[in-house]
């Protein structure tokens, strides 16, 4: 059964699932490693009522705690994890990354945009509503990130970051890693002031410009965060090949993703998921 979802291209990059009800997309790429269950959550499958519904897993929107909580039952079901092993992030925008350790199941990391683990069961959870996600799965060492990215955590190079946090505490090769640009808004869709630009022709070769972002008549540009994180991949070490670049942008799908170009604050935030069995 398909979700009605605009693709950017007919490539198979994502499969959509649909488990008790509740839909969810996954990377085949990321479960071909054997490793891990992850999945990305619509706005479909739940109870919220307003406008978090009705698949909403974040505390954050002003969403009833109760349909949460079911919400994260029905989750955790359908993608094959416990909701108490739930472990998550309250981003700002930062490019900090929190080692999560056993006795961390279940917390909330403040002030953190990104998570490493090698704990089994343990289930990274980050929100999103157009910003990037990041997946990031060692095989080799049984190592696994999840960040979140938008512009600011682009330019400060977040998969850098969190590909860093991984070899620190894990010893992880990046060349071993395989990672996966998740559903965010396209550069179709994301218009950008120049002081934007101005922080992006900084941190990025000049080479790569042209790649990343286009002037318009009215003195906007529309900017590539797709590409700019497989750039940022790919200069930290992961091999073209082992990144999966999404084709689904979250500003195109307003009836199955929350966007926050598309509604502003009304809206309940998408989940990335991220579990090594």
């Amino acid at each position: 059964m398909s979700l009605g979802l605009k693709y950017k291209n007919d490539e198979k990059i994502i499969e959509e699932r649909i488990v008790n009800g509740v839909p969810y997309l996954v990377y085949p790429m990321l479960e071909q490693t054997g490793v891990v269950k992850h999945g990305f959550t619509t706005r479909l499958g739940g109870v919220s009522k307003g406008y978090c519904a009705t698949m909403n897993i974040s505390t954050t929107r002003g969403d009833d705690p109760r349909d949460v909580e079911e919400n994260k039952r029905r989750l955790a079901e359908a993608i094959g994890v416990r909701p108490e092993d739930m472990t998550f992030t309250h981003q700002t925008h930062t490019v900090n990354v929190a080692v999560v350790e056993e006795e961390d199941r279940g917390k909330r990391f403040m002030e953190t945009d990104g998570m490493v683990t090698n704990v089994p069961g343990i289930c990274l959870v980050t929100f999103y509503a157009d910003c990037v996600p990041l997946y990031l799965v060692d095989p080799v060492r049984k190592v696994i990130g999840l960040s979140h990215s938008g512009w600011r955590g682009t330019v400060n190079r977040m998969g850098r970051v969190t590909l860093e946090k991984m070899h620190e505490v894990y010893g992880t090769d990046p060349g071993d890693v395989v990672a996966a640009i998740g559903p965010s808004i396209c550069q179709d869709c994301y218009e950008v002031s120049e002081d934007v630009i101005l922080e992006f022709q900084k941190d990025f070769r000049k080479e790569d410009w042209d790649d990343l972002y286009y002037r318009k008549e009215n003195g906007k540009y529309q900017l590539n965060l797709w590409r700019a994180n497989e750039i940022i991949f790919q200069e930290a070490g992961v091999k073209k090949e082992h990144i999966a670049v999404t084709n689904v942008c979250t500003h195109c799908n307003p009836e199955i993703l929350f966007s926050h170009r598309t509604t502003g604050d009304k809206r309940g935030n998408l989940s990335a998921l991220l579990a090594l069995k």
